[in-house]
């Protein structure tokens, strides 16, 4: 009996190998996401000072940017192979598994330290470590679900727009289908976390949440067009290890949505 594409073995291996990294991309970026970082001053650079509404706006960004683009381009890689029901699959699967990490996290947080632990770092200039564990880690119900809306939203536009885009261009233009859905979703994800988060859990102005969204989603665009090669790159190095015959079948299977 002749094998199925997704009875292959090297289907398998590559569906756990992305599956596991498009995973723990997106929890570690939720995870680090609590700490917010100055862009300029991190490459050594003076303030952007931008001038959005009179106010001047510098890039200071949520650390969880720096893996959200890596986590749609893996959404575009899954997609090109897998088709939208991988996508939805491992969108559905991550999430439930973001929901888990916060529930355990919030159990860590309610422990009580030890009193050892707790003056364990007060040479370093951290008074009580338990209010710092919890401080970092610690989560508003707002911030939470923000960032899960904000995350399956974004994966089904990705999943969307890329399916529709790839219909109209066969294989080819990579570059567009992948670079275009990303550009759609990460424009969705930027704004509906904050809206959710801080206009309606931190009673932020509608004003003050588009010009930070603006700020997050003109890092996002760039970060997503500078990958661009590296989509080129990672794509090529599958096609090697699938084989031309395997990668056009599971290509095409994706396309038809089997």
């Amino acid at each position: 009996m002749e094998t199925t594409v997704n009875q292959h073995p090297k289907y398998q291996k590559l569906f756990i190998f992305l599956g596991f990294l498009f995973l723990t991309n997106a929890i570690v970026a939720e995870i680090i996401g609590t700490k917010i970082f100055s862009l300029e001053a991190s490459l050594g650079l003076p303030p952007a000072s931008i001038s959005l509404g009179g106010e001047i706006f510098n890039f200071n960004l949520t650390a969880g940017v720096m893996l959200w683009p890596v986590v749609f381009i893996l959404t575009d890689i899954i997609n090109e192979y897998f088709g939208k029901k991988g996508v939805k699959k491992l969108s559905y699967l991550a999430s439930g598994m973001l929901v888990y990490s916060f529930i355990m996290i919030l159990a860590a947080m309610n422990l009580k330290g030890a009193d050892f632990w707790i003056t364990s770092r007060q040479q370093q200039g951290i008074p009580e470590m338990d209010t710092a564990f919890n401080a970092i880690l610690g989560q508003g119900l707002f911030i939470i679900l923000g960032s899960l809306t904000a995350f399956l939203i974004g994966q089904m536009v990705d999943a969307f727009v890329f399916e529709q885009v790839r219909k109209r261009t066969g294989n080819n233009m990579i570059w567009l289908r992948a670079t275009g859905s990303t550009l759609i979703s990460q424009f969705i994800d930027s704004y509906v976390v904050l809206f959710i988060a801080f206009y309606w859990g931190a009673d932020w102005s509608a004003v003050t949440v588009l010009k930070i969204g603006t700020i997050n989603y003109i890092y996002k665009l760039t970060v997503a067009i500078l990958l661009t090669p590296a989509l080129y790159s990672v794509h090529a190095g599958i096609d090697r290890y699938l084989g031309k015959e395997l990668s056009e079948k599971m290509m095409k299977t994706a396309m038809e949505g089997k």
